[in-house]
């Protein structure tokens, strides 16, 4: 049973940083490509950032680029999402989501929900003005 958890949410100010963990367990976490979606209220939930299996290639929404970033530790089955010069339009409730294929991600066939096989419960992070 493959399992995502995400943590680190919370309400910060804008321009505020801060960074978001998520822990795989129930498959070899270093095989797969990870991703970053989020979901605002009364909006459709969108791709925000993705890592390649072995964390060499990254991709990045525009409204997040410069700002955010995507790291993993394949030691402890972790992917990470630091969040810098928070905005407003930056809350919604985050979700951390793993490839159905091995040895890909990191690119932007990985903007599509549909090449994500497991999902995690999300963590909110409210940005004030």
């Amino acid at each position: 049973q493959v399992q995502l958890v995400e943590s680190g949410g919370g309400l910060v100010q804008a321009g505020d940083s801060l960074r978001l963990s998520c822990a795989a367990s129930g498959r070899t976490f270093s095989d797969y490509g990870m991703g970053w979606f989020r979901q605002a209220p009364g909006k459709e939930r969108e791709f925000v950032a993705a890592i390649n299996w072995s964390g060499r290639s990254t991709y990045y929404a525009d409204s997040v680029k410069g700002r955010f970033t995507i790291s993993r530790d394949n030691v402890k089955n972790t992917v990470y999402l630091q969040m810098n010069s928070l905005k407003p339009e930056d809350t919604a409730v985050y979700y951390c989501a793993s490839d159905r294929a091995r040895y890909s991600g990191g690119s932007y066939d990985s903007t599509s929900q549909l090449r994500y096989a497991y999902w995690g419960q999300g963590t909110q992070v409210t940005v004030s003005s």
